[in-house]
């Protein structure tokens, strides 16, 4: 596995986009535990932040990673930060080419890659100012894998996929890693609708913290990310095909 700088979780001050709940929340709570010297919560309304990221004792910051100015001004603010979670995604729910709503793909475009982008443009000279640290992508299986039923999420994360390793290419120099997290069924808001096993989201956040630890490039933080990089490796059009019956199972997609 290729590995690049290590960052280790005890004394890191994190910035955790889309931290109110699920796999961001979980995040701000295994960093906590293990030692973070400081978290900021990335939320989009600092009015509204859910009893548990409450309990944590984070700092919420407002940081709607759609909105330039907004990420921006959370770079200014987090002046300390030595480790950006970019965690905040969107799953519209809808068909990609045959969608009912033909503008939810740039949606989840917008939130899943261009902002990170955003983020990472932001925070990277925050990050190597303050001595180096690492930039970890939340991503998914459908990052790897055409997942038809998905819809624009599957290209989405397909997109962010290839801006951490080419964000890693340009931040080497600057001492930033830049790890990538494949994450299989998660037992959060996005996959409540999804039948089988789901991990739990502080599984998945102890396993990416450990992964950007040792300076993993990319990680399979579960038993279905793991299994899908295998099918992929051995027959990858059979994997495919696979992924695109599922499109017609009710539980998983409207049909049109």
């Amino acid at each position: 596995m290729s590995r690049g700088r290590r960052t280790p979780i005890a004394g890191a001050t994190l910035v955790v986009t889309g931290a109110n709940r699920g796999i961001g929340l979980a995040f701000v709570q295994e960093a906590l535990a293990a030692g973070a010297a400081k978290v900021y919560a990335g939320v989009r309304d600092v009015d509204d932040v859910t009893p548990e990221l409450a309990d944590t004792g984070a700092e919420p910051v407002a940081l709607e990673v759609t909105d330039r100015e907004q990420v921006a001004a959370a770079a200014r603010h987090c002046a300390d930060a030595t480790v950006l979670i970019n965690n905040a995604g969107l799953h519209a729910g809808d068909r990609l080419v045959q969608a009912t709503d033909p503008d939810a793909a740039r949606r989840e475009m917008e939130v899943n890659y261009f902002g990170p982008l955003e983020t990472t443009r932001a925070f990277a000279p925050v990050i190597a100012g303050n001595g180096g640290g690492a930039i970890v992508n939340v991503l998914s299986v459908a990052a790897i894998a055409p997942t038809a039923f998905m819809g624009g999420y599957s290209p989405s994360k397909a997109a962010a996929l290839y801006l951490g390793g080419i964000a890693r290419a340009e931040l080497e120099p600057l001492d930033v890693g830049v790890t990538s997290l494949i994450v299989g069924s998660v037992d959060t808001r996005m996959a409540a609708h999804v039948d089988g096993q789901k991990e739990d989201p502080r599984d998945v956040a102890r396993v990416g913290l450990k992964a950007m630890a040792r300076g993993d490039w990319t990680c399979d933080t579960d038993r279905m990310a793991i299994e899908s990089r295998a099918r992929m490796t051995l027959d990858p059009i059979r994997y495919e095909r696979g992924l695109g019956r599922l499109l017609f199972v009710d539980q998983l997609v409207t049909k049109p």
